[in-house]
């Protein structure tokens, strides 16, 4: 299966506030379908009964008492139009009430900024101990049963969060701050992506959402806050140095380096990802000296730039990159 495959549903939920919308949805295709089949029938009668009139030759007849049923029925079938849009208005504003917040839950929030960029996703999350704010790129990790407080912003267009299996769409706008709240009642990997056309890569620019157990996020949460352990293999080192003295060391951030740049995406941890490039390819070595070699041919228009390195320094850092774990 590719890193890019789309299989997310609003049917397949996995929290309280996506299963409230599928609720909704399911609601409205019921009774429009209802609604919908007794139209065809009414309209198969109404034409049956204006060709066996016709047959019979007795329209001029019964035309005002045929106008009269027609009026009849016109104003029963507005009235009945208003009272279910009347409906689908109520319930779809309690709908959207129910979901603006998270479910009650005695526990502390999470807090996460997300970032859009074109075309990948920033998420930083905050903790009142300024040290424990933890920056990751395009792999969105919380814990199941407890609420998540999405902080959304966007550096260049508007681009638009959806968790299908959590919750419904939410743009981030620039110079805007929106927020929205995710809830995960069992563990699961979703993937996400924007829903906004944000740019010619608009349809790369995916990500993971990983909910896992309390313990498990902490465990991932403390590896996160870990800088890059320092190579120890010679072409490693080398690979390290490639790093640093070339261009990569001006877009990206690996921690316990020179490297602090947050033009592109954090680079910290990169091999425990399962993708790279916004979801568009899975984490392989290969895919990583295509990714790092021509970027353009993969995602074009990305701002990555093109990087012409000699074999000798690309496997030196490939194998560095693949210690980032």
């Amino acid at each position: 299966m590719s890193a890019m495959t789309w299989a997310g549903s609003i049917f397949d939920t996995a929290g309280s506030q996506a299963e409230r919308i599928a609720r909704l949805a399911w609601f409205i295709i019921t009774v429009s379908t209802i609604v919908y089949v007794l139209v065809l029938a009414a309209t198969a009668l109404a034409v049956r009964r204006a060709r066996a009139r016709t047959a019979r030759g007795d329209l001029a007849d019964q035309a005002p008492e045929t106008e009269r049923r027609l009026t009849r029925h016109v104003l029963i079938a507005t009235g009945v139009s208003t009272i279910l849009l009347l409906v689908y208005v109520t319930v779809t504003a309690q709908t959207g009430r129910a979901i603006a917040w998270p479910m009650n839950s005695t526990q502390q929030p999470l807090t996460v900024e997300v970032t859009g960029h074109q075309w990948w996703w920033e998420f930083r999350y905050r903790d009142s101990v300024p040290s424990n704010w933890l920056s990751t790129s395009n792999e969105l990790h919380i814990p199941v049963g407890r609420p998540v407080r999405v902080i959304l912003l966007s550096n260049d267009v508007i681009h638009s969060f959806w968790v299908p299996e959590l919750h419904g769409k939410q743009d981030a706008i620039p110079g805007h701050r929106n927020t929205t709240w995710l809830q995960a009642d069992r563990p699961g990997v979703w993937k996400a992506r924007c829903a906004e056309f944000c740019g010619y890569q608009h349809a790369k620019m995916a990500f993971d959402v990983v909910a896992e157990s309390p313990a498990r996020f902490n465990q991932w949460y403390v590896s996160q806050l870990a800088s890059a352990s320092p190579p120890t293999d010679t072409s490693a080192k080398r690979g390290q140095d490639v790093f640093v003295q070339r261009t990569c060391v001006m877009c990206h951030t690996i921690s316990g380096t020179p490297a602090g740049s947050r033009v592109g995406p954090e680079l910290s941890h990169l091999a425990t990802r399962p993708s790279i490039a916004a979801g568009s390819l899975p984490n392989t070595r290969e895919n990583l000296s295509r990714w790092i070699l021509n970027p353009q041919l993969i995602k074009p228009g990305v701002h990555m730039p093109p990087n012409p390195l000699p074999p000798s320094e690309m496997n030196a850092l490939l194998d560095y990159l693949e210690t980032l774990k």
